[in-house]
C-alpha cells in the first residue's frame, strides 16, 4: 500500500500489489511485441541495479518501454511530407486570416518569415489549427480582424488547458545504460518508476542518450516559449529521486549542484471541443472541432503514440479522399537495416562507434547522406569531427540541419541535436563553432552570425544547469507532505529500454 496514493487517486493504493498482473495486461495491449514484463527480487536487483539499496526493496516489477527522438520524429514528419508534395514553411508565423467579406469563412492566412520579416498571404480552401499547447494563441485570429480594439478585448473560448512538466538531467552513472561489446548488446538499460511520491505523483528516473533523466511534475499553467524550470520543482525532483539510491550516491542527487547538467519544462495540452454540448466531458485523447462561423478546423490534445490516428482523423473529416497514413514510412526509413551502423564504422573508420550508433538511430538510412557531407567539398575536411567532446553529434550534422531547413543556432543546439536539453554548458561551448558554420552555409554577413550568436546564447541559459542555487534550498522548498513510514519496504516499478 503507498500513502498518499498514486495520483492522489485512493484505489491506486494497491498498484504495487497488483504491478505485475497490470503489467502483463500492458504487455498484451502491445500485441506482445515487447519482450514480457516479470518479476525481479532484491538479489537480481543487487546485480542489475547495483545504484540501488536493494535492502529496502522486496521485489520489483519490470516492464518494457520504448523511446524516441520527438524532435526527429517531427522533423520527419515534416519531410515526410515535403517528399510526399505538401508546401512547407519554416520559422512562419500566421499573423491574421484571410476571410471571405460576406460568409465570413477563413480562406487562408497572411503569415511572416521570422527569419527576414517578409509577410506573405497564403490561401487554401481548409485552413487547420494544429498548435498543440499553443492552440488557442492560434485560434485567437478567428476573433473579428476589422475592429483590433474588439479583437482584443474578445477571447475564444479555451479548448486547450496546458500543463507543465520540469525535467532534471544528471549524469548516466546514475541508473544502468545500454552495454555493448563486439557489436552486441550485453546489457539493456533501466530506469525506475516511482509510483508513491510525497504529493502522490509518479516519477521516472530513466536512461537517456547516455544520461539520467528524471521527471516529471505536473502544474497547470499556459504554455511558454522557453524552457525555463522553476528551481522548486528542481529540488523536489531532486529531494523526491533520491530515496530509492544507496547513502553514497543520495549526495549526487541533493549536495552536489554540477550534477545538474541541465534542466528544463515541456507543456502538454489537455483537450476539450469549445464547440461541444456545455456537459461535454474533458478528453484526455484528441480533440477535432470546426468552427460553425468561420469554417476553420482545429486539432488539440493527443500524444505520441496516436499521431498517425490524430492525421487520420482530422484528413477524414476535412477531405473526401481517405488518408494514407499507415502506408507511407517516415524519413529515414528507406536504407535503414539493423547493420546499418557497422556499414558505416567500416566505410568510415575515422567515425566512433558511438558515433555511428547515434547517427543511425537519429537519422535512419540518411546518415549516408551525412557522412557524405564530410567528402563533398575539401573546406569541409574536419567536418567528421566532433562538436564537442564525449557527444556523438559531428560537425557534418550542422551542414546537413542546413539542408534540411534549420536556419538558427537555437535549432540546432536544442532540436537538430539535443545538446541543449542534455548539457546546459556543453551546448553554450559549441554555440560558437555552430554559429561558424551555419554562417559558412548559409552566406549569413558578420552582424547576423552575431545576432544568431546572441540570440542563441539566451535561449540556452534559459535552460538550468551548474548552480549554486540548486540543491541548497531543498528543505524549504518540499512539500508540507511526506511519504509514510519511509522504512518500509518498498515496490518501484522498473523500466527497460
Amino acid at each position: 500500500m503507498t500513502e498518499p496514493p498514486p495520483m492522489n487517486f485512493t484505489p491506486f493504493c494497491i498498484f504495487p500489489m497488483v504491478a505485475p498482473a497490470v503489467f502483463k495486461a500492458y504487455d498484451a495491449l502491445s500485441g506482445f511485441s515487447c519482450p514480457p514484463s516479470y518479476v525481479m527480487g532484491a538479489n537480481g536487483l543487487k546485480q542489475y541495479f547495483p545504484q540501488l539499496d536493494a535492502d529496502k526493496l522486496k521485489y520489483c516489477s519490470v516492464f518494457y518501454e520504448a523511446q524516441h527522438n520527438d524532435a526527429r520524429t517531427n522533423l520527419a514528419i515534416a519531410m515526410t511530407a515535403a517528399a510526399q508534395g505538401a508546401h512547407i514553411c519554416n520559422y512562419v508565423a500566421a499573423t491574421e486570416l484571410i476571410r471571405d467579406e460576406q460568409t465570413g469563412q477563413v480562406q487562408g492566412a497572411t503569415v511572416v518569415d521570422r527569419m527576414t520579416n517578409e509577410s506573405f498571404s497564403i490561401r487554401a480552401k481548409q485552413v487547420v489549427f494544429a498548435g498543440g499547447p499553443f492552440t488557442d494563441g492560434l485560434r485567437q485570429l478567428e476573433a473579428n480582424p476589422s475592429d483590433s480594439a474588439k479583437k482584443a478585448s474578445t477571447k475564444v473560448k479555451p479548448a486547450v488547458r496546458g500543463a507543465s512538466g520540469t525535467h532534471v538531467v544528471l549524469p548516466g552513472h546514475l541508473v544502468p545504460q545500454k552495454k555493448v561489446e563486439g557489436g552486441k548488446q550485453q546489457q539493456q538499460a533501466m530506469g525506475l518508476l516511482d509510483p508513491a511520491t510525497s504529493d502522490g505523483r509518479f516519477l521516472f528516473i530513466l536512461p537517456w542518450l547516455g544520461h539520467t533523466l528524471i521527471g516529471t511534475t505536473d502544474k497547470k499553467c499556459d504554455a511558454q516559449t522557453l524552457p525555463s524550470a522553476p528551481q522548486n520543482e528542481i529540488n523536489w525532483i531532486l529531494q523526491e529521486s533520491c530515496k530509492y539510491w544507496k547513502e553514497e550516491l543520495k549526495p549526487e542527487f541533493t549536495n552536489k549542484p554540477e550534477n545538474v547538467l541541465s534542466a528544463w519544462r515541456g507543456w502538454r495540452p489537455l483537450a476539450v471541443d469549445p464547440h461541444a454540448e456545455p456537459d461535454a466531458p474533458v478528453s484526455r485523447d484528441h480533440v477535432i472541432s470546426q468552427n460553425p462561423v468561420t469554417k476553420c478546423w482545429f486539432i488539440a490534445g493527443g500524444k505520441w503514440t496516436t499521431w498517425r490516428e490524430m492525421a487520420q482523423d482530422v484528413v477524414d473529416k476535412m477531405t473526401t479522399r481517405p488518408c494514407d497514413t499507415l502506408n507511407v514510412a517516415l524519413w529515414g526509413s528507406e536504407g535503414y537495416s539493423e547493420t546499418l551502423a557497422a556499414q558505416l564504422r567500416h566505410k568510415y573508420p575515422v567515425l566512433d562507434q558511438d558515433v555511428c550508433d547515434h547517427l543511425v538511430s537519429t537519422y535512419g538510412g540518411r546518415a549516408w547522406e551525412v557522412c557524405s557531407v564530410m567528402e563533398q567539398s575539401p573546406k569541409h575536411h574536419q567536418l567528421h569531427q566532433r562538436l564537442v567532446q564525449d557527444f556523438p553529434y559531428l560537425e557534418a550534422e550542422v551542414i546537413y540541419a542546413c539542408r534540411e531547413y534549420a536556419c538558427n543556432v537555437e535549432d540546432v543546439l536544442s532540436r537538430r541535436t539535443r545538446l541543449a536539453y542534455l548539457n546546459r554548458e556543453a551546448a553554450l561551448q559549441a554555440l560558437p563553432r555552430v554559429a561558424q558554420l551555419m554562417s559558412q552555409e548559409l552566406k549569413w554577413t558578420e552582424s547576423v552570425e552575431q545576432h544568431q550568436i546572441h540570440a542563441a546564447r539566451a535561449y540556452v541559459e534559459s535552460y538550468g544547469g551548474p548552480s549554486s542555487d540548486v540543491g541548497l534550498d531543498i528543505a524549504a522548498d518540499r512539500p508540507t507532505t511526506t511519504s509514510a513510514d519511509n522504512d518500509q519496504p518498498a515496490t518501484p516499478i522498473m523500466m527497460r529500454q
